[in-house]
């Protein structure tokens, strides 16, 4: 039997299929393990993935799918168009949105994988967020940045950082000169560098294994049964075209009523194909919430993963069939340099993906999802100073809580989805972790009663976190959104709680916060924040009479609620 007959048997694409994926995740604990910031080796927010030489993405297994659906493609194609000369030993860094990056504080290291004649096979990506990019203010998610200059991001368009598996000096050099925490940046980049050829030598060892030749079939073949996957799941669709509206909540440097976020579906079941079209939104504008290409694309793809079979699977050939319709100089499509998409993966990203899931979710019962709870909230703050423990200065985003995930058909929501472009695969801060590497205490930790978003199956409930320095001043900073614009519900389903953000001085008086900021909060002050709930899927009253009991006896729900919204009487 020939090889190409052999990948076809589908035990064999089976067995490959996991070996690939075995590859990526070996990658992802070697950055989970060796990562120097809690943003790597404590909340997960990493990706590693396989592309093709031609840039096809292969295997992304458990990564963020903000951080992988688009993009990596796009960083590859650069990655050859800027380097031709590609070598063994070679690795280039991408983090600019302007060629295939999600945002810039992804930084995305890339190398590329040669079989023993000296072609170019793959290309190994890790895609690493970083506590710290040089940013003007200590943040990576900076909404109020007038541009990428004002963000002061240090931006690398596919740049050589290591030539015969050794590394350049003069980038280390550069950004260990600008970042405000040079030895954990410098051991985040070792971890990826790790991680990065921890697949390049398992990569090169399948290839000699099975055959060069054999792997290239197996993908060929993956990528056909991907792609017939998603077709006959696309075909038990309705043929319909939905819209739907979401608005971003007003920040600086948007409109005074906010952004909204229009989305049009087209399902054709006969072709098994669906299109996205983002074009009839705003033009880019004066602040970071801008969508790089990527996150525009990944987001349309990842409200339609969320909206039919999850075990298709996420790769080139099941994009095959997913059309996704951008523009230059759109809001949540292609933006022009020097537009700043500093919260690209989060924000409006967010809205993309809820409007595509809740828009199919409206054409048919049992399809789609509710609406996800908006980022960033002050539950998940960047924060910066100096620990008086050992005069060192510290930066570090937190995620301290996020509920938000949305009900959906037969089931209620993940109560640790944080937000879409997540999908529940971060991980939630251990308090008593938090506490022992930064100079933090946390008062309270709770899900918000009766903050659901109430349906045959509910959203999330919103969680309550308080939190305050020890010793010394601490900056906070921030993107909250949905604090006007909660998370809707689909098919008759409620809204999910808002978010919100308090100060409470030490004198005990309230004061809230603005929805995005850099704040200084004093010893003997303490930020209480909310994070959104999620929306319900179908009518309350339709729920499950052991649920409604359920929650009532876990505290979630209040009597009164109970019987107003799920007609349930104790």
């Amino acid at each position: 039997m020939s090889g190409l007959a052999e990948v076809r048997d589908p035990a064999r694409l089976g067995i490959l299929a996991n070996r690939v994926d075995g590859v990526v995740r070996k990658m992802a604990n070697t950055l989970l393990r060796t990562g120097r910031s809690g943003v790597l080796n404590r909340a997960r927010d990493f990706s590693c993935c396989i592309v093709t030489a031609d840039g096809h993405l292969l295997s992304s297994a458990d990564s963020l799918p903000i951080h992988v659906l688009s993009g990596p493609d796009l960083m590859a194609e650069a990655m050859v168009r800027f380097q031709p000369d590609l070598a063994p030993g070679d690795a280039f860094l991408n983090n600019s949105a302007y060629h295939g990056c999600s945002h810039p504080a992804d930084h995305t290291l890339l190398a590329p994988v040669f079989d023993g004649m000296g072609r170019h096979r793959y290309t190994v990506l890790v895609k690493a967020h970083q506590a710290d990019i040089g940013n003007s203010t200590p943040t990576t998610y900076f909404a109020a940045a007038r541009d990428v200059y004002e963000e002061g991001a240090l931006i690398f368009p596919s740049v050589q950082v290591q030539r015969d598996y050794e590394d350049i000096a003069d980038f280390i050099r550069m950004c260990e000169a600008r970042i405000r925490v040079p030895e954990q940046w410098r051991g985040d980049y070792a971890a990826m560098v790790g991680s990065a050829r921890i697949g390049e030598r398992e990569l090169k060892a399948l290839g000699e294994e099975i055959g060069w030749d054999e792997l290239a079939a197996f993908c060929g073949s993956w990528f056909e049964y991907s792609e017939r996957r998603m077709a006959a799941a696309l075909r038990r669709l309705p043929n319909a075209v939905a819209s739907r509206v979401s608005i971003h909540d007003p920040f600086p440097g948007t409109p005074s009523d906010g952004v909204p976020v229009r989305v049009i579906v087209r399902v054709q079941p006969e072709a098994g194909s669906i299109e996205v079209d983002l074009t009839d939104n705003l033009d880019c504008l004066p602040c970071g919430l801008n969508l790089s290409e990527a996150c525009a694309r990944t987001s349309a793809m990842l409200g339609v993963f969320n909206s039919i079979d999850g075990d298709v699977p996420k790769n080139a050939g099941a994009f095959r069939r997913i059309s996704v319709r951008l523009r230059e100089n759109c809001v949540v499509g292609i933006p022009r340099h020097p537009h700043s998409c500093s919260a690209a993966t989060t924000n409006l990203a967010d809205r993309v993906a809820n409007c595509v899931q809740a828009a199919l979710a409206e054409i048919g019962d049992g399809i789609g999802m509710a609406e996800y709870g908006a980022p960033i909230p002050a539950t998940s703050p960047v924060i910066s100073g100096v620990d008086p423990r050992n005069g060192k200065a510290y930066v570090n985003q937190m995620f301290l809580g996020g509920t938000s995930a949305p009900g959906r058909p037969g089931a209620d929501a993940w109560l640790t989805g944080l937000h879409v472009g997540n999908a529940g695969l971060g991980f939630i801060d251990s308090v008593e972790l938090s506490e022992l590497y930064h100079p933090l205490h946390v008062a309270h930790r709770r899900l918000v009663r009766d903050s659901e978003g109430a349906g045959r199956f509910c959203g999330a409930p919103s969680l309550s976190v308080e939190y305050g320095p020890v010793g010394g001043w601490m900056d906070i900073a921030y993107v909250s959104d949905g604090n006007l614009n909660p998370a809707q519900g689909v098919r008759g389903g409620g809204v999910g709680g808002p978010a919100d953000q308090w100060i409470r001085h030490a004198d005990g008086t309230l004061e809230r916060l603005p929805q995005a900021a850099q704040v200084r909060v004093q010893p003997g002050e303490f930020v209480i924040a909310t994070c959104n709930g999620g929306g319900g899927y179908g009518p309350p009253r339709e729920r499950d009479r052991q649920a409604v009991r359920r929650d009532l006896e876990a505290g979630l729900l209040s009597s009164e609620r109970a019987a107003a919204v799920y007609g349930f009487e104790t």
